[in-house]
């Protein structure tokens, strides 16, 4: 829990303070690249981190995650130029990719069916404290001292979760080393690389850029379903789409997380602190949806309470634009997120259990490792589509209101997706396919 907590301030401290840092380097037309540098390392962190965790157990990637995102903070609180601030950023994401996946193995691996449930409820409420104080630090840092504290901040908090943590891994090592470990290793090196060449292509807004960023996405596809279960690409009834669906809700909300602090520091005046509070009201909400699914059976088939909870993100997103395109006070925005929130914790951890119940005991880690790459993947394709059309918009005079809307309603689509397929998380009960 106390890693958790760790990345939640770091999630939220640099979303809070982005759109500072984002000021000051004069990168506003490549905002984008500060979240995706993270995402698109955490990929490949990912892989690496389920093929070890099922090879040795979870101690040694949990170990090396924490020391690649202390350093990469260093690393990006001293960038002076983008290339520098990318770097740091893809070393704190190999730092979370590893952490996230070490943790959910550790899940696994020490608890029983039935428990896993609360244990991602209690995973859910690690986010509350961060999310409540990290926009106040992170803003104040930002504001009155420099952007760069808040990255030179997660260092130091790195001591006590490891303190923490170390004397109890130990009873979680030993594994068998997975099959394919070559062809899987350089299935994500070629993802990570595709991802890479698509954020760079749509930012580029040239023939060049598309050609680019279309070769990288078929290479993609090729590349990541050696990393997924059988048929997932294809959304197969059961463990298949119960992957994917993972990616398709978390590429909705994050994709709108990306541009809610800059759309109300650009079209509503709010200061950065102000902003990233109403990313603060998203703790909260999210460990009560957690809690909610946590009251569930852990053997209960999930698909109704992810179909429930993607209908409540959805709705939410198509609500945000409320906050920038009418009169009413930006707080509205506010409430629009705490209700995505909801539903992201009612679904996210559902997912989780019911790709561990539909895991053997031996895919653990791949499958663990399989679900955050998903997030990962649809997540930077979504941020930078949308990335594209926020740079053409800083391009030809400044992001708009309407704008930032248009790029909402771009994300709630994948919600409304998620809602359409959560009935093929539900497997085929002798060879007769379960009602959608």
């Amino acid at each position: 829990m106390s890693l958790i907590t760790l990345l939640a301030f770091e999630a939220i401290g640099t979303a809070t303070a982005m759109p500072v840092v984002a000021q000051d380097l004069d990168v506003l037309s490549a905002y984008t690249w500060a979240f995706n540098a993270y995402v698109v390392a955490s990929l490949f962190a990912m892989v690496v981190g389920g093929l070890w965790s099922d090879a040795t157990g979870p101690r040694a990637p949990l170990l090396t995650g924490v020391g690649a995102l202390a350093f990469g903070s260093v690393i990006a609180g001293a960038a002076m130029n983008l290339p520098v601030l990318v770097v740091g950023r893809a070393f704190q994401g190999i730092g979370g990719g590893l952490m996230i996946v070490g943790v959910y193995v550790l899940i696994a691996r020490a608890y029983p069916v039935d428990v896993r449930p609360k244990a991602f409820s209690v995973l859910a409420a690690a986010w509350v404290v961060p999310s409540l104080v990290g926009p106040l630090v992170a803003g104040f840092l930002a504001e009155q001292v420099s952007w760069r504290a808040v990255f030179w901040v997660v260092p130091v908090l790195v001591v006590l979760p490891l303190l923490l943590l170390v004397p109890h891994l130990a009873a979680h090592q030993g594994g068998v080393p997975p099959a394919a470990l070559r062809r899987r290793l350089v299935a994500g090196i070629l993802a990570t690389v595709a991802l890479f060449a698509i954020q760079d292509g749509v930012l580029r807004m040239s023939m060049v850029g598309m050609v680019e960023s279309v070769l990288a996405f078929a290479v993609l596809i090729a590349s990541v379903g050696h990393l997924l279960p059988d048929g997932a690409l294809t959304f197969r009834r059961g463990l298949p789409t119960s992957v994917m669906m993972r990616g398709v809700i978390a590429a909705g909300f994050f994709s709108a997380e990306v541009f809610v602090p800059l759309a109300m520091v650009e079209t509503r005046g709010l200061t950065v602190t102000q902003a990233g509070l109403i990313l603060a009201t998203a703790a909260g909400m999210w460990a009560t949806g957690s809690y909610v699914q946590s009251r569930l059976p852990g053997e209960q088939d999930r698909s109704t309470a992810v179909r429930a909870g993607a209908a409540i993100v959805a709705l939410a997103l198509l609500t945000l634009p409320l906050a920038v395109l009418t009169t009413l006070p930006p707080w509205i925005a506010a409430l629009s997120w705490a209700l995505a929130a909801f539903g992201m914790g009612l679904s996210i951890p559902s997912i989780s259990v019911q790709v561990m119940r539909l895991s053997p005991a031996s895919e653990l880690g791949a499958n663990s490792s399989a679900v955050q790459i998903m997030d990962s993947v649809l997540s930077v394709v979504v941020i930078s589509l949308l990335g594209l059309w926020h740079a053409a918009a800083v391009a030809s005079g400044g992001a708009t209101a309407t704008t930032y809307a248009l790029l909402w309603l771009g994300s709630a689509t994948m919600a409304l997706l998620a809602v359409v397929l959560a009935g093929r998380m539900r497997p085929a009960i002798d060879g007769v396919a379960a009602p959608l």
